[in-house]
């Protein structure tokens, strides 16, 4: 199905493949080098190179947009702008963990219509635009296969992901393990994906910024799901994340909404 956004998701895809040949390359390298930011998170010289590169080909194929990213900052004034995670799961990255992924979207204003998630060490990609549906294609799959949520609708049949315990209203992720069927913690951008993909149906974060999220929310929404701030309001703006097959987001909400 053809959409209005096809060229620019084309470019996110070709944009995403220089990404992933980048990161591969510095993956598990023994010359890696590491430095800490002022919030003490790292970066590495891949983080920064692959935002460089996504910034240099926007500047000749998109002249016009603006760009935020992790790295290398950007005012997010609305309008058309392009958000970019270099790396999403940075610690994972430097000790060798495969749970990592390039997250580069476009958004127009309040809504996120192109989103591609490249997770390269997992053979993993997720991918949407808007009005024409999530797609992801890993090494199992022989084509492209179309992300739908679960239609799972009470929090004792759920699955629950996370990344982990900081930032939690007092409590409440206690309760959430409590109140749902099986908790695991996928982490990072994983956790929102296999909730598009349907093999999950609840993941939730306190502590996330835009770049963090901006991709996501194209892939969950097109696939049929839900995606919010943590304590439930707009995704682009109040920090953190919870995204859920939609059928749950309001029990999970009663639970995780800060005080």
């Amino acid at each position: 199905m053809a959409g209005l956004y096809d060229d620019d998701l084309a470019l996110a895809l070709r944009m995403a493949d220089q990404a992933d040949a980048l990161t591969l390359q510095a993956f598990r390298r023994t010359d890696l080098v590491v430095d800490t930011k002022p919030d003490l998170s790292p970066v590495t010289d891949a983080d920064r190179g692959v935002e460089r590169l996504v910034r240099e080909v926007l500047a000749q194929e998109r002249p016009e947009d603006p760009v935020v990213g992790e790295e290398y900052g950007g005012t997010d004034d609305g309008g058309r702008r392009w958000i970019v995670d270099p790396i999403d799961g940075t610690k994972n990255f430097v000790r060798g963990v495969p749970v990592w992924a390039t997250l580069i979207a476009l958004a127009v204003d309040d809504d996120v219509v192109v989103g591609v998630v490249s997770a390269p060490a997992l053979g993993r990609r997720w991918w949407a635009a808007r009005g024409t549906g999530a797609w992801t294609r890993g090494p199992e799959d022989t084509s492209d296969r179309q992300c739908r949520v679960s239609a799972v609708r009470t929090l004792p049949d759920a699955s629950f992901s996370f990344s982990d315990g900081v930032a939690w209203p007092p409590g409440s992720l206690e309760e959430m393990m409590r109140s749902t069927w099986r908790t695991r913690g996928y982490g990072d951008f994983w956790s929102h994906m296999l909730v598009a993909e349907g093999h999950v149906d609840i993941a939730a974060e306190p502590e996330l910024d835009i770049w963090d999220v901006g991709a996501l929310v194209a892939v969950v929404e097109e696939a049929g799901g839900r995606i919010t701030a943590f304590g439930g309001g707009d995704i682009l703006t109040a920090g953190g994340a919870l995204t859920t097959n939609g059928h749950l987001h309001g029990a999970a909400l009663q639970i995780i909404r800060p005080v």
